[in-house]
């Protein structure tokens, strides 16, 4: 019965669902992975590279992480090609923005727009959705550094940290045992009196800076990924901290940056591997 709702993207089925939606979610579901983590003094984003051929050219710029504006970047998972479109609709929101209101945008408004236009796509007939999930990178004056998630269906959320494409629930599974946890293991000692003091308060999770982000995002694509070894061939790191005069700095590490990041978590683990 679901066969006579699955080609139209406009038409409930009698459960409630869009499957036309739904499926387009679980096309990302394939694509590469890509990772954020919120850091405390900057947004770090990684992704997993994949290589269909030898024989292709090396591209020119990023096929995973875009820049939107001077304070806002993306990651991609999912068509390109959709992805694209959607980009442009952020750069035009963006440039329309500060032109009319001499400011720049605030992060979260970008994103709403941008999944509205998506959401469109799942309301009008003769379209598709957009195979296509984003996050987005950003930093303003009200709410400092922002990490948010979108999917085909215009929904967006903010999160600490988060996984998309494939093997995104084992990634999330992993974020949520490691993130935060080295603090947690410092303040093991104070957490006697300070249960006592507030037992009824849930403990958060400390935001660790850039370079510990950047490991822990190496750590969950080694998760995540098929390749048995890390390589910076294999992936794509970007972090978006401020500089020292206050502007947003957009940085996607070479291949020996990379690899220095990937030596330090072979490095930690390599005592626990002998043992």
């Amino acid at each position: 019965m679901a066969r006579r709702y699955d080609s139209s993207t406009t038409t409930f089925s009698p459960e409630g669902r869009l499957h036309q939606v739904e499926y387009a979610i679980e096309a990302i579901n394939n694509a590469g992975t890509c990772v954020g983590i919120l850091a405390k003094d900057g947004v770090v984003m990684a992704s997993e590279k994949k290589v269909t051929s030898s024989l292709l050219a090396p591209a020119k710029s990023s096929e995973k992480t875009y820049k939107l504006c001077q304070h806002a970047a993306c990651n991609v998972a999912g068509l390109t090609a959709d992805a694209n479109i959607l980009i442009d609709q952020a750069r035009l929101r963006a440039g329309r923005y500060a032109y009319q209101y001499c400011e720049a945008i605030p992060v979260e408004q970008l994103v709403e727009h941008v999944c509205n236009y998506k959401q469109a796509y799942t309301q009008y007939g003769g379209l598709r959705p957009f195979g296509v999930a984003f996050l987005f990178a950003g930093y303003d004056t009200h709410y400092g550094f922002q990490l948010y998630q979108s999917d085909p269906s215009g929904n967006y959320s903010g999160w600490k940290a988060t996984v998309i494409g494939a093997n995104n629930q084992a990634g999330k599974s992993f974020l949520k045992n490691e993130y935060g946890a080295k603090k947690e293991d410092e303040d093991e000692k104070m957490k006697g009196e300070e249960e006592e003091k507030s037992a009824e308060e849930a403990p958060e999770a400390s935001m660790p800076d850039v370079q510990e982000a950047l490991r822990l995002a190496v750590k969950v694509l080694n998760k995540t990924m098929d390749a048995t070894a890390s390589s910076p061939d294999k992936m794509e790191l970007f972090c978006m901290t401020l500089d020292d005069d206050g502007e947003c700095s957009h940085k996607i590490l070479s291949a020996d940056e990379a690899q220095k990041v990937i030596d330090e978590i072979e490095a930690e683990t390599a005592p626990s591997g002998d043992s």
